[in-house]
């Protein structure tokens, strides 16, 4: 069979038969790739926890009829140790990699951006430096833009009036305007509005020192705006609005 090199972030993975595993990946090259690790779940496999979710690899596959086999992998990054070490990062994390692979809709295709976007989310992630939180929702806004559903936090997305705007209508693509407000609209504070256009642009000053009521409010908005583009929910999303409800303030050190 031929063969083929990428590197990749690990999103799922999925027994299959007694001793194998279906492994989800994001591709460099080659996009969302599905492919076989065989023997993967004997304590004897050469691949270990290489092949978990949130690992950053470097692989070698040989492509198969239905789904291609992974012959060789080596660990680039663990992400999975630091950020499997406190719940609150795993449940974000899940969040992300959930988003990463329903963004990513044809299967082969090459998404380089998203996929260097997820690994600097994941790396930020580990390495403690922001809250779990935070990182989540700048993730899923920059993703959301690379999909093409970049929203509008400034400017009224129907008019072009520039703000600040309160009304924010998730259908319209972000803020509208006093005169072209939808019903159905939520009207988060101007603090909230700002802190939402500091996730979408990485302006990390503005996000570290925001406060928990806007960071809560953003993170509701976030969640409601990737929902109408995916059409329903993430399973993982629910899990990380629990575990994220009373997050600590960031240390840089993993307990």
């Amino acid at each position: 069979m031929p063969l083929y090199s990428d590197e990749a972030i690990v999103l799922r993975t999925r027994k299959l038969a007694e001793a194998d595993r279906i492994i989800t990946l994001l591709t460099r090259e080659h996009g969302i790739v599905r492919a076989v690790a065989k023997g993967v779940r004997r304590t004897s496999s050469r691949f270990g926890s290489r092949l978990e979710p949130f690992t950053h690899v470097d692989l070698q596959l040989a492509e198969g009829r239905n789904l291609d086999v992974i012959t060789q992998a080596e660990t680039r990054s663990p992400f999975g140790e630091a950020i499997s070490a406190q719940y609150e990062r795993y449940t974000a994390g899940s969040v992300m990699l959930e988003t990463a692979e329903r963004l990513v809709v044809e299967e082969r295709e090459p998404s380089v951006q998203q996929y260097l976007l997820l690994v600097g989310a994941l790396r930020a992630m580990a390495s403690g430096d922001h809250r779990p939180a935070d990182v989540m929702d700048s993730f899923v806004l920059r993703s959301l833009a690379v999909a093409g559903y970049a929203p509008s936090f400034d400017g009224c997305v129907r008019c072009g009036v520039e703000g600040p705007h309160r009304a924010f209508h998730p259908a319209s693509g972000g803020v509208l305007c006093s005169s072209c407000r939808s019903p159905g609209s939520a009207y988060p504070t101007v603090e909230t509005v700002r802190l939402l256009g500091a996730l979408l642009a990485g302006d990390w000053p503005v996000v570290d020192a925001a406060e928990e009521r806007s960071r809560r409010e953003a993170r509701g908005l976030v969640s409601a705006y990737l929902s109408w583009h995916l059409e329903r929910g993430l399973r993982s999303m629910p899990y990380a609005h629990d575990s994220l409800a009373a997050e600590p303030v960031p240390t840089g050190e993993v307990s």
